[in-house]
């Protein structure tokens, strides 16, 4: 069973979300989108690297909560919600050098004020890289009138 809101939601239907926006400035791309989990790329780069040639942990936690954010948003009726990160932990495993790694987010827990994801990043070879969780606060938009 499907937990996004849009049942008909599609890879090319999100390929747009992130124009003019840290996720396209460190060349984050959408890859997949499942039943319950989105995935998404990062290039390991000029962009992306700490100054000793490797993966910086900030972007490992940027690919990480752009990932748990988006999923939370395409769970709720935009209409009636938006949502907020509230905590994110991350455990750097491995570095990476050059190439590209790649973020999976599933959840852990999907209640009515508050997500929880995790979020495994890999690198080329599916080694782990980096464990992130997420928590994601659920807001009720203000109606006018």
């Amino acid at each position: 069973m499907k937990i996004w809101f849009d049942k008909n939601i599609t890879l090319e239907k999100i390929q747009p979300v992130g124009k003019e926006t840290m996720s396209e400035y460190l060349g984050i791309e959408w890859t997949e989108i499942g039943s319950d989990f989105l995935k998404a790329r990062m290039p390991v780069d000029h962009r992306t690297k700490q100054p000793f040639d490797l993966l910086h942990g900030g972007a490992s936690c940027v690919l990480a909560e752009t990932l748990g954010s988006f999923a939370s948003y395409l769970i709720l009726d935009p209409a009636a919600f938006y949502c907020v990160g509230i905590e994110i932990n991350a455990n750097h495993i491995r570095s990476a050098r050059h190439g590209f790694v790649y973020g999976v987010c599933s959840p852990l827990h999907i209640g009515s004020s508050t997500h929880v994801w995790d979020i495994r990043i890999t690198n080329e070879e599916e080694k782990l890289v980096c464990i992130s969780r997420l928590t994601v606060a659920i807001m009720k938009k203000k109606t006018s009138g």
